[in-house]
């Protein structure tokens, strides 16, 4: 029996759901305990000889990049073959700006472009001051014609807002984007404005995954075309978002107001943390500036960079 290629669209712990090119869908097994199958993952699979209809995977294809994060203790990984990631915040509850550091982060160690969008532009005073607080992300790496190292978008997700979708459905077209994002923020509302009847699949999803099982997909793959060329790809809320796969020493290169003025620093291997003539300290100030460094910013450095140089035990 020769193997056949397919999609993963929905996975959860050892069992995934696989699509064909057709359209078919099945659940597969890893063969394995290895290199388990991510959302996103294009895989060989085989049919089970059984006939139950489901099947085994048998090879994960050669990813693009993987979107995951790590803690001391395990690895979550999100999805693989992305060409951007969504991540949602709202003015109301207040986002963590060191949880959303970290989600950009890990976005550019994996190299997939992010694009952070603020939820709940109703609430006019809360979404003012949420909007505030995202200036540096909004004007960061300017080069003096307008373009930006972020793109921001505000939004509002209920069920009228007509110029939101709009505006969300061209900046997903033609993609595959995972939608990131605390509890809280709104990515339900999101995926349910963008998919009719997701909440259904989702549940057919999970009832064909759990038969027996008592589970529920924790990450499930939407086509948002019939040509199924726009893919939005959504996953569970989460608190705490680790990087203990990342280098301390490589953090400054992927945080894009830092790496601006790598290379200018007295001292070749400088932390920008205390160092006499580092160009990255000379630029941590108040105020407005694209090519500067908010304090803030800067303060959450500190603290990765001490949480990523901690000793193991």
């Amino acid at each position: 029996m020769s193997d056949a290629t397919g999609l993963v669209v929905a996975a959860f712990g050892r069992h995934c759901v696989v699509e064909s090119p057709d359209g078919a869908r099945r659940i597969c097994h890893p063969r394995g305990k290895k290199n388990l199958p991510v959302v996103g993952d294009r895989v060989l699979w085989q049919g089970a000889r059984h006939g139950d209809g489901e099947g085994t995977v048998e090879k994960i294809l050669e990813r693009r990049n993987l979107l995951y994060r790590q803690d001391e203790v395990r690895s979550k990984s999100f999805a693989a073959n992305l060409d951007q990631v969504l991540i949602l915040v709202a003015a109301e509850p207040t986002f963590s700006e060191s949880l959303l550091t970290r989600a950009l982060i890990a976005c550019e160690a994996a190299g997939v472009q992010p694009v952070i969008a603020l939820n709940k532009s109703d609430l006019v005073a809360p979404f003012a001051q949420a909007w505030q607080r995202l200036w540096p992300y909004r004007h960061m790496g300017g080069d003096g014609d307008g373009a930006h190292h972020y793109q921001v978008l505000p939004l509002s997700l209920t069920q009228s807002a007509e110029v939101d979708r709009k505006a969300l459905t061209q900046l997903l077209h033609g993609k595959t984007t995972l939608v990131l994002g605390p509890s809280g923020a709104g990515k339900s509302t999101l995926v349910n404005l963008l998919v009719p009847g997701a909440e259904v699949l989702t549940g057919e999803l999970s009832q064909a995954l759990g038969a027996g099982r008592h589970t529920t997909t924790s990450t499930t793959l939407y086509w948002l075309d019939g040509a199924r060329r726009s893919a939005l790809i959504d996953s569970p809320g989460f608190q705490s978002f680790g990087l203990n796969h990342i280098a301390a020493t490589d953090l400054a290169r992927l945080m894009p107001d830092f790496a601006l003025h790598l290379g200018g620093c007295r001292f070749y291997n400088c932390t920008h943390l205390h160092e006499p003539g580092c160009a990255v300290l000379a630029r941590v100030a108040e105020g407005q500036d694209s090519q500067g460094i908010s304090p803030w910013r800067h303060r959450i450095y500190r603290e990765l960079f001490a949480e990523l140089s901690a000793p193991a035990y």
